[in-house]
Order: structure tokens, then sequence, then C-alpha cells
């Protein structure tokens, strides 16, 4: 089976507040994106292997002392790379272009003319106008060398940049937001002269879920963690799709109105009011997550001593946390801050001994 995570887009941010937006405008043209830090070091994006960069937005100004860049060589990588807003400007800034600060951000609606259709604007006409969104300070006052124009508005003469030789693109506005209509087909554009084959399917991701999920427990059992959502019915799914619902136990504590049907041998553990004795009297959303974090790793431990009594020790946990858990829950020591917490982020306790399988 091909690797679906072989083809991958790398999403540099820079701390915009549409970074998680690039990722999920990629991932829905059927192409496996990540989000890293623009700290991440050179040679670790050569490690990544990325098909494609993206460059995100960002609040700072590239002319600001202690502005976060990148390391110039990136450009020389050899894949095609897009800069977004602060992306673009750290693009022109790097090699050799020229940026103004201007007295008054630019926010809202604006209008693009296509002067050619290359990069992103690959399956745009010449002299057509795009409706897009605006959202920055400073602005690209003069391209670098090989560079050319080939979109430009009313604010913003170089709001869109190529450098076709060297597959380096840059975008002044906001292609990844629904105020830009057809920014899915600039991103389409920019996908294909990275060369993917848009494989990154849920049917596809599925077969290659359970596969995983062999592999790694092999004949052995797994307990599931449900808490009546989707994201760990789907696990239990998975795994019993993949093991067979004898090899599958799912543990469901409902700590609220959660309900839900499971196709796989469940044991319900009502612990509800052990739940809203511990949240009395808390109203700060924060404190709320991690009691229920807490709570329901301690009513889980008691469970599985108990299902070990019964059938042996089980090896295994399946949980899941998802993509944007993980983003949503782990500051990327960039410009961008913690969102919340989520309780299935950053394992179990050590003395359970269990290895985690967290397929999606």
């Amino acid at each position: 089976m091909a690797d679906l995570h072989s083809e991958k887009i790398l999403v540099l941010d820079f701390g915009s507040q549409y970074t998680q937006l690039i990722a999920r405008r990629i991932r829905e043209l059927y192409v496996y994106s990540e989000i890293h830090p623009c700290t991440m070091p050179l040679e670790q994006i050569r490690a990544f292997h990325p098909h494609g960069i993206v460059l995100s937005g960002g609040p700072a100004s590239v002319e600001a002392p202690g502005a976060p860049l990148v390391d110039k060589a990136l450009f020389e990588l050899g894949v095609p790379v897009l800069g977004v807003c602060y992306g673009l400007q750290i693009m022109a800034k790097l090699l050799g272009g020229a940026i103004d600060r201007t007295a008054h951000r630019e926010y809202g609606h604006a209008r693009v003319e296509v002067l050619e259709p290359v990069g992103p604007f690959g399956d745009l006409r010449k002299g057509e106008h795009l409706e897009v969104w605006m959202s920055h300070g400073d602005k690209v006052s003069a391209p670098p060398r090989g560079f050319h124009t080939i979109g430009k508005s009313d604010n913003s003469p170089f709001c869109a940049v190529a450098d076709p030789v060297r597959r380096l693109y840059g975008i002044q506005f906001h292609a990844e937001v629904a105020h830009t209509p057809r920014g899915r087909e600039l991103y389409d554009s920019f996908m294909r002269e990275c060369g993917v084959s848009f494989s990154f399917k849920m049917g596809a991701f599925a077969e290659e879920s359970m596969a995983r999920i062999r592999d790694q427990v092999g004949g052995e059992r797994v307990i599931c963690a449900l808490s009546g959502g989707v994201d760990s019915a789907v696990v239990a799914a998975l795994a019993a799709d993949a093991l067979g619902p004898d090899n599958v136990l799912g543990l469901f504590t409902p700590y609220g109105a959660a309900a839900g049907r499971f196709h796989v041998p469940l044991r319900t553990v009502d612990a509800r009011r052990r739940f809203l004795d511990k949240l009395a009297g808390v109203t700060d959303p924060e404190r709320k997550r991690k009691i229920i974090g807490n709570e329901f790793i301690a009513v889980f431990e008691e469970e599985v001593e108990k299902d070990r009594k019964e059938h042996g020790e089980a090896r295994f946990l399946a949980q899941g946390t998802l993509y944007p858990d993980v983003i949503e829950s782990v500051s990327f020591k960039g410009p961008s801050a913690t969102i919340k917490s989520h309780h299935n982020v950053g394992g179990l306790p050590e003395r359970m001994r269990m290895k985690l399988i967290e397929p999606l």
C-alpha cells in the first residue's frame, strides 16, 4: 500500500490567525499537509522532504527588530514555495526586494487584476479580476531580481509575484479564507506546481490506518477509551474492523449527556456524579478541561485494572487524538500561542505501561 503521507506540504507558521485554514484548504484538495513553527531548522525541513512549502501570514513587520524570518537557503531547496501575506514579505526581503512600511493597515476586501496566469494564478486568465481579502501593514515596493508581477491591486502594485524558474511565488492577500471566493483554485494550482497526486482521501486513509493498527498490535487486545464523541468512536470502529471485535474493548465513560451506539464489546461506566462533584464551583474553562482529563484517567485506570483481572493485561490503548488537538494543545514556540489543552494529548501515566495507538 502506498504511503499517503509521502507527498507532504509543509506550512511554516509565523503566527497568522489563518495558518490552520491554510493546512485545511490543502487537505480539502486531498493533499497531506503539516503545520510546523517558523523556527523549524533547515536540516529538519530537508529531512521532512516536502513537495512544497507555504509560508503563512503573521502579525509582525519584517522590518521590525527580531521579526521572525527563515533561513534564506530555504528558497534554494528546489521545491515550490508560496509566501502568503507576511510570507511574501519575508521572501521579498531575504531575496533582495524592498518593503514599504505603511502608516495604516489594509484590511478588508480588495480586487486583484491578473497580469500573468502562472503559479497560483495558473488557471486564471490575463485581465480577469479576483475578489480577495487583505490584512497587512507592510507591502512589497520592489520585487527581488528574477521575480515579476503577476497580480496587482489599487493599493498593492506587487500583490502577487512569481519567479517561475525557481518556482517561488508570493501573494499579499489571504487565499485560504472564505472572503477570497476563488482561493481554492489558487491553492489547487500551487499544488499542481508541487507535483502531488491528490490521493490523500478518507477511504484510502481508513485502509492505511487499519493496516498500521494490525502491524502495531498483531494479535493482541486493544482497549478504546470512549467518550461518546465522534473521534473515539471512529477509532474504536477502525480497531474493530482491523482486529476483529473480539480483540477490542470499548470503555464508555459518559461525563455529560453523551450517548451513542458502538459495534464493539462495550463496558459502560457511569461516572457522571464523579465528574459533577469534581467540577462543582469551577468556572474557568481550562481548569474544567484539566479536571475532566484527570478524572477521566482515574476512572479509566480503575476499569483497566478490572479488565486485567478478567482477561489479562492489555498492552495497547487506542484513542481519538486528532491533528487539530495537537495544534491546539502545543505552542509551536513561535508567534502562535497555545489555544487549549486536550486530555488525550500527552499520553497516560507511565505506571499504566500501555502503548498508544492514535490512528487519526
